[in-house]
């Protein structure tokens, strides 16, 4: 769900022009926008009069680093990459501009952790699933993705066509990510998934030899193997379990005054295609990588 070891800022940008030929991103159509509850009647939506946290202030929450190519240069607050520019145009739909938005960070597991949070609303990455609906809100979905397989190039892993080809593959993923369900629940290896606390952890495993390869969303296997580990490919993605999408939403406070709001502002971005250019811009609108049936 995320990359570290970042390039140089040159370096990044002429990747980054070269993924908008070949990155992935699942299309989302207007007619399929994801279901999220709209504003409860009574609820005070008024742009810029929620109830958060802070009077006047819009807390937003992600992880630290920050990877690309959600963010850049772990800095959330520039408006610079997919998540950070979404996150400012649902402040702007909710009527705080860039100057009444305040940046948290908190790690990735303790966001749809149980418990009060500190944030009005976290954007990390996290895919919406009724587990993680039991301790938060989620917002509708803003983004659809899948998962994706890496391996070194040359190597047995990165031969593999088909889901029963992993079988046999020591795969590592990131803790509590969808992920390292999709190795658990999907593939179902003969040996146990290896587990690391950072994404960075599980790419310096691949390298070393540790694993055979890694699981991590495509947007972000796109951005591995053109920036950091070169010397790895994406073997496939995986197709979505079922007839549900898996889909990215913003977490907020179980029961929140603030979720229907949130779902509103998100469902207007991609109603009025501001979602699609954004995707557009910062990710791709192509999916180029194989999928593992």
């Amino acid at each position: 769900m995320r990359s570290v070891l970042r390039a140089p800022r040159r370096a990044v940008a002429a990747v980054t022009v070269a993924l908008l030929a070949a990155v992935a991103c699942a299309p989302q159509p207007e007619e399929e926008a994801a279901v999220g509850p709209s504003a409860t009647p009574g609820v005070n939506c008024a742009e810029g009069e929620l109830a958060t946290k802070t009077p006047g202030k819009l807390t937003i929450a992600t992880d630290e680093p920050a990877y690309e190519p959600w963010f850049e240069d772990d800095d959330p607050a520039t408006g610079e990459g997919f998540e950070s520019a979404v996150a400012y145009a649902v402040a702007g739909r909710l009527g705080y501009g860039k100057n009444t938005v305040v940046w948290q960070r908190v790690p990735f597991n303790k966001a749809f952790a149980p418990g009060e949070k500190t944030f009005d609303f976290d954007i990390n990455q996290v895919s919406i699933s009724d587990e993680r609906r039991k301790a938060v809100d989620f917002s509708a979905g803003y983004y659809d993705v899948r998962q994706a397989v890496i391996a070194l190039k040359g190597s047995e892993a990165a031969k593999a066509k088909t889901v029963a080809d992993l079988k046999d593959v020591k795969l590592g993923a990131q803790v509590g990510t969808t992920s390292l369900d999709y190795i658990d629940d999907v593939v179902r290896p003969e040996r146990a998934a290896a587990v690391y606390a950072k994404n960075d952890q599980a790419k310096s495993a691949l390298r070393n030899g540790q694993v055979d390869a890694i699981v991590t969303d495509l947007p972000t296997a796109f951005y591995i193997t053109a920036a950091e580990v070169t010397d790895a490919e994406i073997v496939g993605q995986f197709e979505n379990r079922g007839s549900a999408r898996e889909q990215f939403g913003l977490v907020l406070d179980k029961g929140s005054a603030l979720t229907g709001c949130v779902t509103d502002a998100v469902n207007a971005l991609r109603k009025d295609g501001t979602l699609a250019r954004l995707e557009q811009r910062w990710l791709s609108d192509a999916v180029d990588a194989p999928v593992l049936k």
